[in-house]
């Protein structure tokens, strides 16, 4: 008699993104767009990997829910995401905060994110919610924690990345015990609870949750109903979880996709200035940490019709030439010198410029003359001729949003500044 052939739980399950969030540390990168529409790795955006995972994982019903300055966002979705096919029981809705509820009201925390949809999610009438953050890089098989949930009878699975217990600090912590079972959760803990039988490492969370729906919708409309609830998942949901049901954690690892290269499980947050450079620039590498090559588990985005790259002139002094960088679609290097450096969609960088360690979102035009380095370069950006980025700390600091560790951000309005 043949084998049953098993279903996966991801063709029931709904993947539900917070993408609301602004993003402040990341300062003016934020200004006009929220933190999950950041531009990230020379052509895709943050929140392509949240959206990657759950399609690479066999979701093929997404929503994700918008609120900041969603419009970026938004014109991303519809452009990059709009192949689910609703006869092949797909679907991919935008749930923008619309005062649905209340003529007063947006979307007051996480949960009540989900909350203010629930008529829009109830109808697809899938068994799983899969919720997840829109603003981490990571790829992850989330089939694998689906079964773990169902395995372990848990009312919620979260997955938990194991960090050094003294840098759990700004996490939301797991105490567990021997069986990963969740005892107590510690929102930005001073003194972390270590891992039993691994004491130096602490489970943060990753701001992933797998529920049964039906469970999930009636904590939701119980914490509705609760006026002194912040309507929040970390703050309010996964506590009561905890102390009146079973909560349990999934750890990072185990279901952390990675290439053959790849000897990491790769998470980052790239939520500030320092931390978003350092992630993108990690990517010229000879050997990334996150694979961004990896055909079988393919970070899917909005694919511009773009001519090649192309690399023009040859002389001692004016050659156009890139090392150990990613250099986009539509990208014309006349002349420059480009080292460890990103190029996004539609750049032109002109003769005797040279770029280190920068990163510089779409359509940005270097003229002459410029040297960048160690930099962010907003979308769009006209650097003049000649402008210096990078080598005077005390110049940098008065004309440009500069971190502590050297970093420069810069900006159309900066740039306008310098008169």
């Amino acid at each position: 008699m043949a084998e049953k052939r098993i279903q996966p739980l991801a063709r029931d399950a709904m993947a539900y993104v917070l993408a609301g969030g602004r993003g402040s540390r990341l300062k003016e990168l934020t200004d006009r767009r929220a933190k999950p529409a950041v531009y990230f790795g020379g052509k895709t955006r943050i929140i392509d990997f949240a959206l990657s995972n759950a399609l690479n994982s066999g979701i093929r019903r997404i929503g994700v829910a918008t609120q900041y300055k969603a419009h970026s966002l938004i014109r991303h979705l519809q452009r990059g995401w709009d192949f689910f096919r609703p006869e092949r029981n797909e679907s991919f809705d935008i749930l923008p905060a619309s005062q649905r509820v209340s003529e007063t009201q947006w979307y007051e925390g996480t949960a009540d994110a989900v909350y203010q949809n629930i008529d829009i999610i109830e109808p697809y009438n899938p068994e799983y919610m899969v919720i997840l953050a829109g603003d981490h890089i990571y790829k992850m098989d989330y089939e694998l924690m689906l079964r773990q949930h169902v395995n372990s009878g848990a009312d919620v699975t979260i997955g938990c990345l194991e960090v050094p217990r003294m840098e759990a600090t700004g996490f939301g912590v797991m105490h567990v015990d021997d069986k990963d079972v969740i005892i107590d959760f510690i929102e930005k803990p001073a003194d972390p609870p270590g891992i039993p039988g691994n004491e130096e490492f602490a489970l943060a969370s990753m701001g992933i949750y797998v529920f049964h729906t039906k469970f999930l919708m009636d904590l939701l409309r119980r914490d509705a109903a609760d006026p002194n609830s912040s309507r929040d998942f970390g703050k309010d949901l996964i506590p009561y979880i905890v102390k009146n049901g079973k909560a349990v954690a999934h750890r990072f690892a185990e279901s952390c996709v990675r290439a053959e290269t790849e000897t990491h499980a790769y998470w980052r947050d790239v939520g500030t200035v320092d931390a978003y450079w350092q992630a993108n620039i990690d990517l010229t590498d000879i050997v990334p940490e996150l694979d961004l090559y990896d055909g079988n588990w393919p970070i899917w985005t909005y694919a511009e019709i773009t001519p090649p790259a192309k690399f023009v002139h040859d002389e001692e002094g004016r050659r156009g030439a890139a090392v150990s960088s990613l250099i986009s679609g539509n990208c014309i290097v006349s002349g420059a010198s480009i080292n460890r450096t990103l190029l996004f969609t539609g750049c032109r960088v002109n003769s005797y410029s040279q770029l280190d360690h920068a990163v510089v979102l779409p359509e940005v035009t270097v003229h002459r003359n410029a040297r960048l380095k160690n930099c962010v370069v907003d979308r769009g950006v006209i650097i003049p001729d000649g402008l210096v980025v990078g080598e005077d700390p005390e110049l940098d600091a008065r004309r440009f949003r500069r971190t502590e560790s050297g970093i420069c951000l810069v900006t159309q309005a900066m740039i306008d500044r310098l008169g």
